[in-house]
């Protein structure tokens, strides 16, 4: 059965570690790692490379930081998305509209594919002094509650630590 599991929490909480072997362990077969990070600055490239070295040879890698829909509508296996934080700052940075995101969103959801999304929970912090911040805080605010209503299974990690919410 292709079911649909989300993982959301803070930065550094454990929900892509937690993903990772949840995806590893609900598989029949070696799973896809669809990696969003563009390579921004040295920083980021120290992130994935973390995040490389922590998956070890467990997946199989696609590296598609704008059209998730494309990339996942053609894979056999199941595909873990990490992260959709850093898809929606690709997506926003390369001036896509809300509407673009919705879209694809929806268009990823409806496939008959077993899916695990990893994203940031952005809702217990305060409201940013800047427009883009803000913008990415609403908007990643509602596709975490369209992703979250459409999944099967949802998880929130707190210090490394996964517990079912739904």
């Amino acid at each position: 059965m292709n079911k649909k599991t989300l993982f959301i929490g803070g930065i550094k909480s454990g929900k892509s570690f937690n993903a990772e072997k949840y995806t590893i362990e609900n598989s029949s077969s070696k799973p896809i790692y669809l990696a969003t990070t563009e390579f921004i600055d040295e920083g980021m490239q120290v992130r994935i490379n973390q995040h490389k070295e922590q998956r070890e040879d467990n997946f199989t890698t696609i590296e598609e930081p704008l059209k998730l829909y494309e990339a996942i509508s053609t894979c056999q296996s199941p595909v873990l998305v990490e992260c959709l934080s850093m898809w929606i700052n690709n997506m926003l940075y390369h001036e896509k509209s809300f509407e673009d995101m919705i879209n694809e969103i929806e268009a990823i959801l409806k496939l008959d594919k077993t899916l695990v999304f990893v994203l940031n929970d952005v809702g217990s912090g305060i409201i940013p002094d800047n427009k883009l911040a803000r913008d990415f805080i609403d908007i990643s605010g509602k596709l975490s509650q369209l992703i979250a209503c459409e999944c099967d299974e949802v998880y929130h990690t707190i210090a490394g630590i996964s517990t079912r919410i739904k």
